[in-house]
């Protein structure tokens, strides 16, 4: 046995422990920092599959900000005063047997692909000189599949506005507030000391996107889990959602996106196309005001919905 085989096999052993104790532990707060752990740790698998966007993309999302999302849940429930009864046997039953499905499907999709797998990597490879762009990756987010990514970026508006939907008439226009209270005051040092820490990795990632692993979105991620974590301490309150400059902000990504698709038209003959030596600058441009639209967003949407009750 190989050192790399052994590392592999202690990590897929160390990934099934970390998820069982998560499912089994019964305090909330014990079982969200069980979850973030798992998501490193498949972040560390995807580093060993040689797909570090994907790693880095499970690390700011999957861990990071779901954790935060999780642990702002568990910070609402903390405080309500009326908890509904847990799930029946018959529930649980169900939802075991629908997540076996999922699993099952997922595995048949991995283990029935063709040899060698269908992939249009050389193609990409082979046209990327075109944009200037070292990191495929970004090459098929921004240029090939550039109207994927502009929707993954506006679809965010109408999930931010359906968060504050929740809130009652009485509160519209105030800010959220998204607190959790823990006696040892561990949540508050780790806000104190990672932030920025968080936001040089953050502005690394959406620079170095166009060269190498990384990008808007998980740039974007990383910061907007660095503000939710000052939330979540509450060293800092979220502005009301009736500042007009978090609004630009909100929007800015999605239409300087926009207005570079429109301006490719006349250009370079088609919607989302770049002009010929021109095509680095305007992707970077993209990259740079979708990071923060991006990390606004994902911030206020863990924070939820706007609210006038001190929490």
């Amino acid at each position: 046995m190989t050192l790399a085989l052994a590392v592999d096999i202690g990590l897929t052993l160390l990934v099934l422990a970390v998820a069982c104790w998560t499912l089994a532990v019964r305090d909330t707060f014990t079982s969200v920092i069980g979850f973030v752990a798992y998501g490193l740790l498949l972040a560390l698998i995807w580093v060993r599959l040689a797909a570090p966007d994907v790693a880095l993309t499970e690390a700011a999302m999957g861990s990071g900000l779901t954790g935060l999302l999780l642990l702002g849940a568990a910070a609402r429930l903390q405080n309500a005063k009326n908890i509904s009864a847990p799930p029946g046997l018959a529930l649980r039953w169900v939802a075991g047997v629908l997540c076996a499905l999922v699993s099952a499907g997922l595995a048949a999709m991995v283990l029935l692909l063709p040899d060698p797998a269908p992939t249009l990597a050389p193609a990409v490879v082979a046209h990327l000189p075109a944009t200037g762009l070292g990191n495929p990756v970004t090459g098929v987010l921004l240029a090939y599949r550039a109207i994927d990514t502009l929707l993954e970026a506006v679809v965010l508006l109408p999930a931010l506005l359906g968060v504050w939907s929740l809130a009652a008439d009485r509160d519209w226009g105030g800010a959220p507030r998204l607190r959790y209270h823990r006696p040892d005051g561990a949540l508050t040092l780790l806000a104190q000391v990672l932030p920025p820490f968080g936001i040089i990795v953050g502005i690394y990632l959406c620079w170095n996107g166009a060269d190498q692993p990384g990008g808007a979105f998980q740039g974007g991620a990383v910061l907007a889990a660095m503000w939710a974590l000052i939330l979540t301490a509450g060293l800092a309150e979220a502005p009301p959602v009736s500042r007009r400059w978090l609004r630009w902000l909100l929007v800015a990504g999605s239409a300087v996106f926009l207005v570079i698709g429109l301006a490719g038209i006349g250009f370079a003959d088609a919607f989302l196309a770049y002009p010929a030596g021109y095509a680095k600058p305007l992707i970077l441009t993209i990259e740079l005001v979708l990071t923060l639209s991006i990390a606004v967003a994902l911030g206020l949407l863990i924070a939820g919905p706007p609210t006038r009750t001190p929490s």
